[in-house]
């Protein structure tokens, strides 16, 4: 496919936008030639790991099969995009040790507790409150945000379009993602080469 795969986690608390920055990097990324999967935690919930719970041993099981998932993808040439609360520092640390070194960016979508208690779109925030749901993370169980990820991006005060360009930006400085500019040559350059003038 001439593309070299690699994976994008996106880990914060529910809520802070992993599902929203990822789906529109996704398109970005399609829209630059690449091969994209999107892992989203609700959906590998509903479809991979159907019955499992909020317990710690059961969010890390729902963890490891979005890596393997992922890795697979990676291993065959596609940016894997995982987007999962993932709240455990270790764990996060044990899913990076899996990939080749320089294909695991670790994507922290952070946005502060009183933000999110405040948004709350769905309502989670307030029933946990309540009590009415447990293992809740940030409120009943802990979310450790990573000690050095590749990128934060604070959707307290940013927007969706300005999270993705810092991505993009720290990608492109990884050497993940073609410059546009670097792109648009090589493009010519292919055409030039397919009339037999390059």
């Amino acid at each position: 496919m001439g593309q070299r795969g690699y994976a994008l986690w996106f880990t914060g608390m529910s809520g802070a936008g992993k599902s929203t920055l990822s789906a529109e990097l996704a398109t970005v990324l399609r829209d630059r030639g690449l091969k994209v999967e999107v892992l989203d935690g609700d959906e590998v919930r509903t479809n991979l790991s159907k019955g499992l719970g909020f317990s710690k041993e059961d969010r890390d099981t729902n963890v490891r099969r979005i890596a393997y998932v992922a890795r697979l993808l990676a291993r065959n040439g596609v940016v894997a995009i995982g987007a999962a609360i993932s709240p455990y520092k270790e764990t996060r640390d044990q899913v990076r040790d899996t990939f080749p070194v320089g294909s695991f960016v670790e994507v922290f979508v952070h946005c502060p507790l009183e933000t999110l208690i405040e948004r709350d779109p769905k309502g989670l925030y307030a029933r946990a409150l309540k009590g009415e749901l447990k293992h809740f993370t940030g409120i009943d169980d802990p979310y450790e945000p990573p000690d050095n990820p590749e990128v934060i991006v604070n959707t307290g005060v940013e927007t969706v379009e300005s999270g993705v360009r810092r991505i993009l930006s720290a990608l492109e400085l990884m050497g993940l993602v073609p410059r546009v500019d670097e792109q648009r040559a090589d493009l010519v350059h292919e055409r030039l080469r397919a009339v037999g003038q390059g």
